[in-house]
């Protein structure tokens, strides 16, 4: 009789590995009845690896890359998946806040070299965990049946989605870089306590009504002899308005007067004189003053620029706080780097030209409507003078720094940031420090809702050769000053508010004092840059000057 081996063992069935009838079990990686091996422990036993197609795979794999979390949710792992959706979405809120509500933000953040550093290595290493989430919900998702055709296209894709998502990663870092390193070769790291306004979070500024900034275009360059500062204009911004207004002086200014009391008064007790009437001249200060005098400020980092500041503000009886130096000769390799600048131009520009030599223009710009100029044109433009006079060049200075602004919207800048930068550093010095660039990038979002204002001292407002400083003091007084406020009375033969030539505004000789509020000798900065048919069509009708060709 045949054995019974179940009922061996005290009639308790033998163990699968014992029984001689079943032999030994075949691993399930080989068994064919048992298909692939069970989820290890951990995974949902829910996850659709045997069941779903490449096709289906691939397209959850690109969801994943546009909405990180969605491909792991479809592979079951629901936990993971809504944290990593919920961070997006939050992710994606906190930037549309920052560009629209937020701007104020953003700005803070981008003029904070700290921040930066922060920003670069988030977006670092946010990039690695989308690329990494991506290429771990492929692999959850795709069969594992799948041939090396299909295999082959879906590694491609992920590539592909990788890349996609570390190229504006790298963007940002690249933006964030330059930024950064604009802030800090651009901008002292340190200065003293006097420097910085005394304020608090709510009052940025404490006590401090206005900052006055100087800023100078210096007509350096190859062929000339030092640094000539043509360009003389001092910004006067409210600090709770952002209003602005603009104080333009004329290069051939003469007897620039000093603080009394201060160690450059003791030099030039009568203004300042180099000695010969060319050399004394304003656009001559910077350069001669502290070749006379080199040690007469102490250890300063622009000994030039501090003559100018004291100089410029005790003219203008404005306390200047920050200069900012720009070199013209520099200055159209910024324009080409925001992709050339739009002006009006109403008259014939001379190109080149000697006039105290005699020598004529090899050509002329010609009078026109919106004209897209490159950077060597727009510095023809903004130099040309044979035939004309400074204060005609120092309408066009001003028209050139207001189409930079203008052409520096944010497409530009997102597109051309990195050259932008590199070159602002080239051309551009200030002694602004670091904590500051903050409350004046505050300042700038309301200086471009308020609006500016300018003030051009010319042959009809003052005589640059025997200026009467204290006028000049009561006309930038009188523009200063806020014609509603209440207790503002006009002050005694106050100059009027006339027109001379297109769009820009000269103060008449005294007149006896209105009866009520003084009119504001300033005049909007756009209005000397507009376009004026009657002019343009005039100056092509008499024909293009003579040239030397």
């Amino acid at each position: 009789m045949q054995h019974d081996w179940t009922a061996a063992a005290h009639g308790r069935p033998l163990p699968a590995r014992l029984d001689p009838r079943l032999g030994r079990p075949l691993p399930a990686r080989l068994d064919p009845r048992l298909g692939r091996p069970a989820p290890r422990r951990g995974t949902p036993t829910g996850a659709p690896r045997s069941s779903s197609g490449f096709g289906r795979a691939l397209g959850l794999t690109v969801l994943g890359a546009l909405l990180p979390g969605s491909a792991l949710l479809a592979a079951g792992y629901r936990k993971a998946g809504w944290w990593l959706l919920g961070g997006f979405a939050a992710a994606l809120a906190g930037v549309v806040w920052l560009a629209t509500a937020g701007h104020d933000v953003a700005l803070q953040i981008a003029v904070n070299p700290t921040v930066l550093v922060l920003v670069i290595a988030a977006a670092t290493v946010g990039a690695l965990a989308w690329v990494l989430v991506v290429v771990a919900g492929y692999r959850l998702l795709a069969p594992g049946t799948t041939a090396a055709g299909p295999r082959l296209i879906g590694g491609v894709v992920v590539v592909l989605l990788s890349l996609g998502i570390a190229a504006p990663a790298f963007e940002v870092v690249q933006l964030a870089a330059a930024q950064r390193d604009l802030l800090t070769n651009l901008f002292a790291a340190g200065s003293d306590a006097d420097d910085i306004p005394a304020g608090t979070a709510a009052d940025p500024w404490g006590d401090k009504d206005r900052v006055n900034v100087l800023l100078l275009g210096g007509d350096g360059g190859d062929g000339r002899d030092g640094v000539r500062t043509d360009t003389v204009i001092v910004a006067s911004i409210d600090t709770e308005t952002g209003a602005t207004t603009t104080f333009s002086l004329p290069r051939n200014l003469q007897e620039l007067p000093f603080p009394p009391g201060s160690p450059l008064a003791q030099v030039y007790p009568d203004g300042f004189d180099a000695g010969s009437e060319s050399e004394s001249l304003l656009n001559a200060v910077y350069r001669n003053g502290p070749a006379a005098h080199p040690d007469v400020l102490g250890d300063v980092a622009d000994p030039g620029a501090e003559f100018l500041k004291q100089g410029v503000g005790e003219a203008l009886g404005l306390p200047i706080d920050y200069h900012v130096l720009i070199n013209l000769e520099g200055f159209s390799q910024m324009i080409d780097a925001l992709g050339g600048i739009t002006v009006d131009v109403n008259y014939y520009v001379p190109i080149g030209g000697e006039p105290t030599l005699g020598h004529l223009p090899h050509a002329y710009i010609a009078p026109g409507p919106d004209q897209l100029m490159g950077g060597d044109r727009a510095l023809d433009y903004a130099r040309g003078r044979f035939g004309l006079d400074d204060y005609q060049r120092m309408d066009r200075q001003r028209c050139v720094l207001d189409a930079i602004v203008a052409a520096a919207d944010p497409i530009t800048l997102l597109t051309r940031y990195q050259e932008i930068a590199a070159t602002t550093q080239d051309i551009v010095s200030t002694d602004i420090p670091q904590a500051v660039v903050g409350r004046l990038a505050d300042l700038a979002l309301k200086i471009k809702d308020a609006g500016i204002r300018s003030v051009v001292f010319d042959d009809s407002v003052i005589r640059p050769a025997y200026p009467d400083y204290d006028r000049i003091r009561s006309i930038v007084g009188q523009a200063l000053a806020d014609p509603g406020a209440p207790g503002a009375a006009p002050a005694p033969e106050a100059p009027a508010a006339v027109q001379a030539g297109p769009g820009t505004t000269a103060v008449a000789g005294p007149v006896p004092a209105p009866t009520g509020p003084a009119p504001s000798p300033a005049t909007a900065a756009a209005d000397a840059c507009a376009y004026d048919p009657v002019a343009a069509q005039e100056a092509l009708a008499q024909g293009q000057p003579p040239t030397s060709r």
